[in-house]
């Protein structure tokens, strides 16, 4: 009996492990789609100041300027990332009309993979993780 409750016990853990492994993997898809989305409505004429509410999702949509100044983002709406982080602006600016993923180590130290597209009056749409 014990042997079987031990099986048992067992059997619970590895599955609530691997479940949570699963659940914390991004869903690269989805964030590909809520960038396009917003480029889309853009691009149709919605403003930046329309998808200020994005900012405060997670994962938290940010639009950009080309020169670096944020539109929306959770703290730095009104701000240039130009030259503060200038790393990060950097990659940020690869983003181009059909979208494409970067990566870079973030404020805090930690990598982030961000997806990045551009409109057609050149604001930087992007999310990640």
């Amino acid at each position: 009996m014990k042997k079987v409750l031990t099986v048992c016990l067992t059997m619970v853990f590895v599955l609530t492990v691997a479940l949570y492994a699963f659940a914390a993997e991004p869903n690269r898809d989805a964030i590909k789609k809520k960038v396009d989305d917003v480029v889309a409505a853009l691009d149709g004429g919605k403003t930046a100041a329309d998808f200020s509410a994005a900012a405060k999702e997670d994962p938290y949509i940010f639009i950009m300027k080309g020169d670096g100044t944020m539109e929306v983002h959770p703290s730095l709406t009104g701000q240039s990332i130009k030259s503060s982080m200038e790393p990060i602006y950097k990659e940020l600016v690869k983003a181009d009309a059909t979208g494409l993923w970067v990566k870079y180590q973030n404020w805090d130290g930690k990598e982030k993979n961000t997806y990045v597209r551009k409109t057609k009056d050149g604001l930087i749409v992007g999310c990640g993780y």
